[in-house]
């Protein structure tokens, strides 16, 4: 999939899904939506300096669903012929004449779909580099974190990773778009061993572009020293203490708030943020907000799920929630408007505060700085939330040991209103984007 036929590949992709949404028309369809993709890549892994696997994949895909009235039915299929293309549209249109009617299903409002010519957000930069330069990637990265320290003694391995994809949505209201986009990596993980302590840890880089990704060697080194810096873990006395998210782990918090204001917890009645609309969840320094056109954006969109037009907004101003995630199903349910989240959020950004990790450490005083969380045990309907976890005991503000085998436990709500700070050290590797988050008081559940 190279840059000069990109283009006439999406268009080509575009006229499979006109062609599937008229066939569904044909056959009697009140309405009908079709998505595509198209994608390739390749995967490299060495370990202890040779190769491990060098795969390879290509893929595509084809999805339609139609409404007969307010009947739903849906099929696919990864043939694009045009015997399987009215295949598809048939096995659609007889699950849906068998679906029961549900009132609140249905393609969104045509007035909310991204029709027209749509900005670029120069998400598309093809990675040229072959499988041997890939194995030569992969075996400099994990050196350099084999070679980092000694008590460095073994290895999960470097992985090198590029990625390539077209997607196409349409619909019977006229909505036909589709772009294509790349997503690249690095990853090294390995093992330290100081006497009988063994411990893990990994670091990675990922980008649109493939310039924009850490060095190689960096990528090895931060793996080894985030494993080094964890040798002799221990557990600590239960207590009450502040807590410390880093950056990697801040996002998980986040997470949980967004699953309590997303449709489908909130038509079921089973979010401990039911209602929140227009109060206050959080401390009034705190501002979430989606920022979906930022140019090589990792979450980067100009379209939702459904198709519905994304525009830049606030989740949560001055600590009270602004907005709900809805799909246009949700929305339905509740008596709202879609907030054009069908299939997520894009680019969601705490907005970071003045102080890097050392301040906050500084701030905090003494407390646990985590770095890795552990379990699911979140309650989305009560707020319970307890986690197995993992990082580091801080006393006067600097590190004193590694900790592990503890449990951190409260409740939701009172840790969003307990945030005492946003970091500036924000994490730009997912959707989610945050830096480290102070909570002044949790319970740690140890020895």
């Amino acid at each position: 999939m190279d840059s000069t036929g990109v283009t006439e590949k999406t268009e080509r992709l575009k006229e499979v899904v006109s062609a599937l949404i008229s066939e569904a028309g044909q056959l009697g369809a009140s309405a009908a939506e079709a998505g595509m993709s198209m994608e390739q890549g390749l995967s490299v892994t060495a370990r202890l300096g040779e190769v491990e696997t060098v795969e390879r994949h290509q893929e595509q895909g084809l999805g339609l669903t139609v409404y007969f009235g307010q009947r739903k039915g849906s099929a696919s299929t990864t043939d694009f012929s045009p015997d399987a293309i009215r295949e598809t549209a048939e096995a659609a249109c007889r699950i849906a004449k068998l679906a029961s009617e549900d009132k609140f299903s249905g393609l969104p409002d045509a007035s909310l779909l991204a029709t027209g010519k749509l900005p670029d957000l120069n998400l598309y930069h093809p990675w040229d580099v072959d499988a041997e330069q890939a194995i030569e990637l992969a075996i400099e990265c994990e050196e350099s974190a084999r070679s980092y320290d000694a008590e460095i003694s073994n290895s999960e391995g470097a992985t090198v990773s590029q990625h390539q994809s077209i997607r196409v949505l349409g619909n019977s209201l006229g909505l036909l778009q589709g772009y294509p986009a790349t997503r690249h990596s690095v990853s090294c993980s390995v093992i330290g061993q100081r006497g009988d302590s063994m411990q893990r840890d990994y670091w990675y880089s990922v980008a649109r572009d493939a310039l924009d990704l850490e060095v190689a060697v960096d990528i090895g080194r931060k793996a080894a020293e985030r494993t080094v810096s964890r040798l002799g873990a221990r557990s600590i006395s239960t207590r009450n203490s502040p807590v410390l998210y880093s950056a990697e782990a801040a996002s998980s918090l986040i997470r949980n708030f967004l699953g309590a204001i997303s449709g489908g917890n909130l038509y079921r009645k089973s979010s401990f943020l039911l209602d929140s609309l227009g109060k206050q969840v959080f401390p009034d320094f705190i501002r979430i907000h989606e920022q979906p056109f930022l140019p090589k954006g990792l979450g980067s969109a100009t379209f939702d799920g459904e198709g519905v037009a994304l525009r830049a907004r606030d989740i949560v101003n001055e600590g009270v929630v602004r907005s709900y995630l809805l799909s246009s199903y949700s929305a339905r349910k509740l008596g709202m408007e879609t907030t054009g989240n069908a299939g997520g959020v894009h680019n969601l950004t705490v907005e970071p505060g003045e102080q890097d990790l050392s301040d906050l450490l500084a701030s905090m005083g003494s407390g646990l700085l985590v770095t890795e969380l552990m379990g699911q045990g979140v309650n989305m309907v009560t707020g319970g939330y307890s986690r197995g976890a993992s990082g580091f005991w801080v006393e006067n503000g600097e590190i004193q040991f590694p900790v592990e085998e503890i449990t951190i436990a409260g409740n939701l709500s009172d840790m969003l209103k307990n945030i005492v700070a946003i970091g500036k050290d924000i994490d730009l590797r997912g959707n989610i984007r945050t830096g480290s988050i102070l909570v002044s008081e949790m319970t740690l559940a140890g020895e």
